[in-house]
Formats: structure tokens, C-alpha cells, sequence
């Protein structure tokens, strides 16, 4: 199943970055994810502005508009950084977690103080937001955009 499209917006919770594109923004990681390949935050520096901005904008949902983003990307890469980049092993689909909210979610949330997710919540989270919320559940990265990431989606931790 190809997800439905998703407009390229930075989350607030990613502010302290999103002006320098110092890290790599959930957009991004989502396009990542969605076309199967690994972008290192040593090849992401190398980028520049404009190559950062453009896959950021650069649509990646249906199955054309995946296989150019990832072939843009390994040229990109390539260009900027001499290597080839890393192929991404299996990823969980976010827009799979229809029926219940992740546990790894729900444990992000008791660990952070913040109030367990409803099924009826996550319903309401668009694919990104379901998205970023998996990602920053699981170990490697920074924790307290977690609660951030609560605060932005429904108001409250």
C-alpha cells in the first residue's frame, strides 16, 4: 500500500534545526524510509541548502514520483559525498498502525510523564505525525522532542 500524500512542513518541534537544516526533518526521514534508503547525518551535512530544501519539497508517495526521489537521492549522494549510499533494511509501515496505537509509543509516553494515546487520538494523527511519533519512541534519538511532539499534535503533554 503507497501512503496518500503529505505536504512538505516542518514540525514546530524541530524549530531549534529546521533554519540551518543542521538534522535531518521528519519529512525527510519519511521519503527516506518510503524509498528504502539510509542517509547518514555525515552525508546529510554535506548537502547543501538548496539539496536539503529540495528533498524536503521533492514529492515521494506514488510509486514514480518513489523510485525518482530515490534515484535523485543516490545521484545526490554520490555527487556531494563519493560513496554510495546505504540501502535501508526492512522498515515498519507508520500508516499500518491503524488498529491500535504502538507500543513503543505508549512506553515514550509513560516514560516522558505525558498521558497515554488513545486509539481515537492516533486516528486523528495525519501519516507524519504518526510517523514522527514511532521514530522518536525508538532509542537513537533525542528524547525530548518526544514530549514536544505531544504538545504540538494535541495541546497538552
Amino acid at each position: 500500500m503507497i501512503p496518500v500524500a503529505i505536504a512538505p512542513i516542518f514540525f514546530a518541534f524541530e524549530k531549534d534545526f529546521v533554519s540551518s537544516l543542521r538534522c535531518i526533518p521528519m519529512v525527510v526521514r519519511y521519503k527516506l524510509d518510503t524509498c528504502g534508503i539510509k542517509l547518514k547525518l555525515p552525508e546529510w551535512l554535506k548537502l547543501t541548502i538548496a539539496d536539503k530544501a529540495r528533498l524536503a519539497e521533492q514529492p515521494c508517495y506514488t510509486t514514480a514520483e518513489i523510485n525518482q526521489y530515490r534515484l535523485d537521492l543516490i545521484e545526490l549522494v554520490h555527487a556531494r559525498c563519493q560513496h554510495q549510499v546505504s540501502e535501508l533494511g526492512e522498515v515498519d509501515a507508520v500508516w499500518e498502525y491503524l488498529g491500535d496505537v504502538p507500543t513503543e509509543v505508549q512506553q515514550k509516553a509513560i516514560e516522558w510523564e505525558c498521558s497515554p494515546l488513545t486509539v481515537q487520538q492516533w486516528l486523528q494523527l495525519d501519516i507524519l505525525q504518526r510517523f514522527a511519533l514511532v521514530k522518536l519512541s525508538r532509542s537513537g534519538h533525542e528524547g525530548k522532542n518526544f514530549p514536544r511532539a505531544i504538545q504540538e499534535f494535541f495541546g497538552s503533554k
